[in-house]
């Protein structure tokens, strides 16, 4: 068989094999939400985007590691973040009974303006590195202490939030579920995504051999893309039995641990500050994703319902502009 086809085959049967799974954790993780008193976006942020996120991470210390190439780190986690918004268009776009921004309960906010400062830290992080005024302590950069004290602080303050704030939408668990059987399906669920998509870069990388691509580009688009089906899966799968909430704190948080895995990359590559690394292109990335988080807040307070052209609110067509430029810079640099 030509090479080209076979790895290209061995793509979809790897996002298949993610796609079953993601629906299932969703489906474990709302019933985890119902039996444990746990709202659902905590669940979503949390539980569901630890899990799908892990891909990011085993890709990016393997970037960084094996390969020696921290410009697939840096685009794998900063393009994951771009797409992982994207796909917020999507569901506005094919979620009809209603605006997705209208459903949803407004703690989502601290999320993502979390997320602003993280993709902003990121950003900047690449840039001053570049322009050499970023300090570094041995090998590592302070930028990625920053964002590893940051994340630490969004975590505690979602928590407590939650806490005097729980949401509760969408349908309930089946009565006939059991914690331990709900534990227990998120267990195996979360085994076949962590398994398949640590797969799926490895079959990214290939085909990015084979068609001859750069690894700034290969890291923000294609690897990006394959790390973020686990999040694309598992928001649909949440989408479709209801768990709005769940759906939008995984996209949300998936981001905040996507940004966290900057410095844990960092910590890792021992040959210097990642940032210093890699090129200055991945920083449009992140003042992309920092953009388009910022037009979920603004959406968010402003609950807008009306569809533009009866297909997607006005600021889940921006979603999709910032993506699409976001990747014909990425693809024009390399």
């Amino acid at each position: 068989m030509n090479p080209i086809a076979l790895i290209w085959l061995e793509f979809a049967l790897c996002a298949g094999l993610i796609g079953f799974a993601g629906v299932r954790l969703s489906r474990y993780g709302d019933a985890i939400a119902a039996l444990t008193g746990l709202s659902r976006n905590w669940v979503g942020l949390i539980l569901l985007a630890t899990v799908t996120s892990l891909p990011e991470l085993v890709t990016g210390l393997s970037a960084v590691t094996v390969a020696a190439a921290p410009d697939i780190a840096v685009g794998d986690v900063l393009g994951s973040c771009v797409f992982n918004l994207m796909i917020l268009a999507l569901i506005d776009i094919f979620y009809r009974p209603g605006s997705l921004y209208r459903e949803v309960g407004p703690g989502h906010v601290v999320s993502a303006g979390f997320g602003v400062i993280l993709l902003a830290a990121a950003g900047l992080a690449v840039v001053l590195t570049a322009q050499g005024v970023m300090p570094v302590m041995g090998h590592i950069s302070v930028a990625s202490l920053l964002l590893l004290v940051v994340y630490l602080v969004a975590m505690r303050t979602i928590y407590l939030i939650e806490q005097h704030h729980p949401v509760h939408t969408g349908k309930t668990t089946p009565p006939s579920l059991t914690l331990k059987a709900a534990l227990m399906g998120y267990g195996m669920a979360s085994s076949v995504i962590v398994g398949a998509g640590i797969w799926l870069p490895i079959i990214g990388v290939e085909l990015a051999r084979l068609m001859g691509w750069t690894h700034s580009f290969v890291g923000t688009l294609f690897i990006a893309f394959a790390t973020s089906v686990p999040e694309l899966a598992t928001t649909w799968g949440a989408i479709r039995i209801g768990a709005l909430d769940m759906a939008l704190g995984n996209l949300l948080g998936s981001n905040l641990f996507d940004v966290l895995i900057l410095a844990v990359d960092d910590l890792a590559y021992v040959a210097g500050p990642i940032y210093a690394k890699v090129s200055p292109v991945h920083a449009a990335s992140a003042f992309a994703a920092c953009v388009m988080s910022a037009i979920v807040i603004v959406s968010l307070a402003s609950r807008p319902a009306r569809r533009v052209a009866g297909l997607a609110t006005w600021s889940s067509l921006a979603l999709l502009a910032l993506y699409l430029l976001n990747a014909a810079i990425q693809f024009l640099h390399g």
